[in-house]
C-alpha cells in the first residue's frame, strides 16, 4: 500500500509533538500492515512528549511514537503464514532477537536486544503501523476497540501482580496511574485478601475504589506505612507493587513490606532512589524484582482470559476519547492526572 498517512511525530528534541503527513510503512516479507482503529496514551509516551531525562537518553527524533493499539490487518508480507488480511489485532510491543541467552531460554521479555515500537522504532500514533508477524496478537472479534488497545499495558499490570503468590495476601499498589489501577483489579481478581491503593491524586484514588481496592490511602494526608501496618495487625503488606516511580513512595513501599514479602517494581524513577537496604531489604529477607514488559506470550493469554471472563473490568479506567488531531488534550490530561486511560482514534470519533 502506497501513499501518505497522518501520524503523531516526536519531531524534535524538546517538549511536545506534531501531527504530520508521513509515508505509509512498507511491509517486509514477514511483516503485516495494520490500520490503527484505537491507540492509547501510555506513561512512557508522556515521558517522551515531555522530553524528560529518560527520553533524552533513549529516543532519537524525528519518529512516530505510541505503542498501544488495536486495528485490522490490511496487508501482509509474502512469508506471513499465521496472520491474514482482515484479522482484528493488537501487538506485543517488544521486538526481540530470538538468539541471545535470554531468548534461547524462553525469557523473551528480557531479551538483551529488545526494540520497543514507538520508542526504538516507528510507533502506532498513526493511521497505519507495520510489525513483524511474530508480535501480532489476534483479538476476539467482539472485543471493544478501546479495551483491545489497552491490553499491552494491562499485561504490565498482570506481570507485576502475578509474578508471585497473590491469593489470600495483603497487596499494596503504590501509584494509581492507569497501570496501577489495572493492577488493583488484577490483584482483586487473583484473590488478594486486601488491596491497598496508594496515591496523592483524589481522582485516581476514586477510580481505584471502582477497580476493587479495599482501602485507598492519600499518602499526603496520612502516613501510608502506618496505615498499611494498622490494617495488617502490624505486619505490613505481603506484596508491594511499585508503580509510582517516586523516590519517597518507593522508600515507603520497602518500609511497609512484611518480612519475607515481595516487592515488584514496574515504575521508572527519573531521579536516584535512596533505600535502607540493610534494614528494609536484607534483614527482612525481602524478594525484590524488576518487571519489564510481558512474558511472551503467557501474559497475553492471562490478559485475554481475565477480560473475556470479566473477572477484571477495565471500563472504569478508560475515561477519555479524542481524535488523533486532539492529542494535546489527551497529553494535558495525563500530565494533570485528571484521567484514567486516554484513547486516541486516528480515523476520528
Amino acid at each position: 500500500m502506497n501513499g501518505k498517512m497522518k501520524a503523531l511525530v516526536k519531531h524534535y528534541e524538546g517538549e511536545g509533538a506534531q501531527l504530520q503527513e508521513v509515508d505509509i510503512p512498507v511491509v517486509g516479507k514477514q511483516e503485516v500492515l495494520i490500520e490503527v482503529e484505537a491507540t492509547s496514551i501510555c506513561g512512557t509516551d508522556v515521558h517522551i512528549y515531555n522530553w524528560d531525562d529518560w527520553s533524552k537518553s533513549r529516543v532519537k527524533p524525528p519518529y512516530v511514537f505510541g505503542h498501544e493499539f488495536a486495528g485490522k490487518v490490511v496487508a501482509i508480507g509474502e512469508s506471513v503464514q499465521r496472520v491474514s488480511v482482515g484479522d482484528y489485532v493488537s501487538a506485543e510491543t517488544h521486538i526481540v532477537c530470538y538468539r541471545c541467552p535470554q531468548c534461547l531460554t524462553g525469557n523473551y521479555h528480557i531479551c538483551e536486544n529488545t526494540e520497543i515500537i514507538g520508542v526504538d522504532r516507528q510507533g502506532c500514533f498513526a493511521e497505519y503501523v507495520a510489525l513483524p508477524e511474530e508480535n501480532i496478537w489476534i483479538n476476539p472479534n467482539d472485543m471493544e476497540k478501546d479495551i483491545a488497545s489497552i491490553q499491552e499495558p494491562m499485561g504490565n499490570a498482570v506481570h507485576t501482580v502475578l509474578n508471585g503468590e497473590v491469593a489470600g495476601k495483603n497487596v499494596a499498589i503504590i501509584g494509581c496511574g492507569p497501570i496501577g489501577l489495572m493492577a488493583v483489579g488484577v490483584a482483586k481478581a487473583a484473590g488478594a485478601s486486601q488491596v491497598f491503593a496508594l496515591d496523592v491524586n483524589p481522582y485516581r484514588l476514586e477510580l481505584a475504589k471502582q477497580m476493587g481496592a479495599t482501602t485507598v490511602v492519600h499518602s499526603l494526608e496520612e502516613d501510608p506505612v502506618q496505615k498499611v501496618k494498622s490494617l495488617t495487625v502490624g505486619h505490613g503488606a505481603d506484596v508491594v507493587c511499585e508503580m509510582s516511580g517516586h523516590p519517597v513512595a518507593m522508600d515507603q513501599g520497602f518500609k511497609m513490606i512484611t518480612n519475607g514479602g515481595r516487592v515488584s517494581i514496574l515504575s521508572l524513577p527519573v531521579k536516584p532512589v535512596t533505600l535502607d537496604v540493610t534494614n528494609d531489604i536484607v534483614f527482612k529477607g525481602v524478594r525484590v524484582e524488576g518487571i519489564t514488559g510481558r512474558k511472551m506470550f503467557e501474559t497475553w493469554q492471562q490478559v485475554s482470559r481475565l477480560l473475556h471472563s470479566k473477572q477484571v473490568d477495565v471500563k472504569p479506567i478508560i475515561t477519555h476519547h479524542f481524535a488523533l488531531e486532539d492529542f494535546e488534550k489527551g497529553f494535558q490530561l495525563m500530565n494533570e492526572g485528571k484521567c484514567g486511560k486516554v484513547v486516541l482514534h486516528p480515523k476520528g470519533l
